[in-house]
């Protein structure tokens, strides 16, 4: 192999590795000046060029524990007793019991196995000649004060030190660590001056200049070897998603409008001809903002929405029958749907294509397919010539630039569209209809009150459910929950071709 082909780390490694044939790689990394990070990497590149063996293997380690270390610093009971013992001349057992309370008992029966004192009527006299050191004592509490140490790596004095010390609570901790031994392969044969030449990685015109690109040697590019992967910023896939439907609906002749976030339960209910009793009002289904009313300055327009609920004014309806309550009316919430924006643009006067994204707020428990909080497209058509028909037309074609070759219209129920149908597209991924989005024709009792007297099409969706179909997510929280897995590895709707979404 080429010695160029080597990086400098690896040289490094190996000029230590060819000193000692073989070791930890902990010890090995010390000695090379690299950390364990870039220690790992080093081996496993040159366990993949066939230059080491590396060998994972479990070994049982010892390491002071809390009494171990204390004594290094104000030794052992027993050399304690000693030690007063030989400053005092001797030592009754009181003495040594207020010295060591509890521990006074068993120093004394090991400091007379270990020879340091002896008894001689009830006094305690030294049989030491100089003041001692625990780690004179059990030299091998010196060897584990740098650290913990591989029981392997231990003398047989120093296992018989250890065997006395276990029997002592809190002195030495004995557990098992794997650890990564590296060697030279057999058979590889390096030379040292050879890993100690200066490589270069780049040609520089000071390289050119002085001559020294001759006697340098170039790297290597070794153009099989796996580059880190790269994650630049990128737009988030929801936000992704709105942009592609508004080139689309722009592209079908469609006008963004915008409209509050904050709206009174008049223009998000009473304006659509939902009734003041109906369950989707309810405080388990709307946020409602406390200590807030929203009065609708048109009294005329109060005046129409009042008579169409209770009468049908002269939309040819009967209306709901009920006395309408203004209070309910001035109720302010954070909107449920962006139904809201389109029908003010009614009122206000708007013809034409007009299309509506925004966030709306429902009082749910999020699953897997419910939030609290999401994004919903509205919009409507109002054109000469505006048919069911038609708005089919513009669905299909919407969904189709979005991919969606197969789509299909089932009828329902709406409280403010007649007809209404609701659109369903066919997933290849799922092998199953998927309803996308509600739509009809709003009802007179919606668009006369508002000022305008012929038909308005009209249809509205969810987006993430839609996100989730496209970018393949099974729980709709995912799409707000941050995981830098699926950021990352999202696929671009960019990128996908329109049978790729299905």
């Amino acid at each position: 192999m080429s010695y160029a082909s080597l990086h400098p780390l690896e040289k490094k490694f190996l000029r230590v590795l060819l000193d000692v044939k073989q070791g930890k790689l902990e010890n090995l990394a010390e000695a090379s000046g690299l950390n364990m990070d870039q220690a790992r990497r080093v081996v496993e590149w040159l366990r993949e060029k066939g230059l080491i063996s590396v060998n994972v293997e479990e070994v049982e380690v010892v390491e002071l524990d809390s009494k171990g270390k204390e004594a290094l610093q104000i030794d052992t009971p027993e050399v304690r007793l000693a030690n007063e013992a030989l400053k005092k001349g001797s030592l009754d057992l009181e003495e040594a019991k207020r010295l060591l309370g509890d521990d006074a008992a068993p120093a004394l029966g090991i400091a007379l196995k270990l020879g340091l004192i002896s008894l001689s009527k009830g006094k305690i006299v030294p049989r030491i000649s100089g003041k001692l050191k625990a780690t004179e004592v059990y030299h091998v509490l010196e060897k584990l004060s740098a650290g913990p140490r591989p029981i392997r790596d231990l003398t047989q004095e120093d296992l018989k030190e250890l065997n006395e010390l276990s029997k002592r609570p809190g002195y030495i901790k004995v557990y098992k660590v794997k650890g990564i031994w590296v060697k030279l392969s057999e058979g590889v044969a390096l030379r040292k001056e050879d890993l100690e030449k200066e490589e270069v990685t780049l040609l520089t015109s000071e390289l050119i200049s002085s001559g020294r690109w001759r006697s340098v040697t170039f790297s290597d590019i070794n153009m099989s070897q796996p580059v880190p992967a790269v994650y630049p910023a990128r737009v988030h896939p929801l936000s992704e998603l709105i942009r592609l439907i508004r080139e689309i609906m722009e592209g079908l002749g469609f006008i963004e409008i915008e409209g509050p976030v904050v709206r009174s339960s008049f223009w998000n209910f009473d304006v659509l001809f939902t009734p003041q009793d109906h369950p989707a009002r309810d405080m388990h289904d709307t946020f409602y903002l406390r200590n807030l009313r929203i009065e609708e300055e048109d009294r005329d327009l109060v005046q129409r929405v009042r008579s169409t609920h209770e009468n049908g004014w002269t939309t040819g309806s009967t209306g709901w029958g009920y006395t309408w309550n203004s209070e309910l009316a001035w109720k302010a919430l954070l909107r449920t749907h962006t139904t809201t924006v389109t029908a003010e643009a009614i009122y206000r006067g708007a013809r034409g294509r007009l299309f509506t994204i925004g966030r709306v707020f429902r009082n749910e428990k999020p699953d897997f397919k419910h939030l609290v909080e999401l994004h919903q497209m509205d919009a409507i058509v109002i054109e000469e010539g505006a048919t069911i028909r038609k708005l089919m037309g513009y669905l299909t074609a919407f969904y189709k630039k979005l991919g969606f070759e197969k789509v299909k219209f089932w009828p329902t129920f709406f409280p403010y569209t007649e007809p209404s149908m609701q659109s369903m597209i066919y997933s290849e991924k799922l092998k199953d209809w998927i309803e996308l989005c509600g739509m009809g024709i709003f009802r007179p009792e919606v668009t006369k009150p508002l000022g305008y007297d012929g038909p308005v099409l009209a249809w509205g969706m969810g987006l993430e459910r839609l996100a989730m179909l496209i970018y393949d997510v099974d729980d709709i929280r995912e799409l707000y929950e941050n995981r830098l897995s699926f950021l990352r590895g999202y696929r671009s709707i960019s990128s996908m071709t329109k049978h790729a979404l299905i």
